[in-house]
């Protein structure tokens, strides 16, 4: 289900994923009850995974932004799932990838200030045993998100 008007409805999705499906169906050219099935195929093949929200951390008060590039240790299954646990329940961790290169694993994780990014340092990631260590990109800049 790869075609133009596809693309089009996950375009308007990705820009309010709450857009009313009457106006979801005006924007891409459907009657309603099209764009409303195309859209449940969407979510019954999995290509809609789930709707989520875009947060401002500025308003929340998460001004400290990184990158966080994370080395183990030991690739022992058990230590890589209380990492992975970790990641999945610190909310302070938006985002964990599983890379190739220079890492194991990118964090990108939101904080109020460098004293809580501290703490996180010390109470959740390098805390683990899995852990051998991490290296800290500050995010300047947002430029895409």
């Amino acid at each position: 289900m790869s075609d133009e008007i596809t693309a089009r409805i996950l375009a308007e999705l990705r820009r309010d994923s709450r857009i009313p499906n009457a106006a979801l169906a005006e924007k891409v050219g459907l009657s309603p009850s099209s764009c409303w099935r195309r859209v449940r195929a969407l979510e019954e093949s999995g290509a809609i995974r789930r709707y989520t929200i875009d947060l401002d951390d500025e308003a929340l008060g998460d001004s400290f932004k990184a990158i966080v590039h994370v080395n183990l240790v030991r690739h022992d299954q058990d230590l890589v799932s209380d990492f992975i646990r970790m990641t999945r329940t610190t909310p302070a961790v938006r985002a964990c990838y599983a890379t190739t290169g220079n890492a194991d694993y990118h964090l990108h994780v939101t904080c109020r200030d460098l004293h809580a990014y501290n703490r996180f340092l010390d109470d959740h990631l390098l805390s683990l045993p899995a852990v051998k260590g991490a290296q800290t990109y500050l995010i300047l800049k947002t430029i895409k998100d």
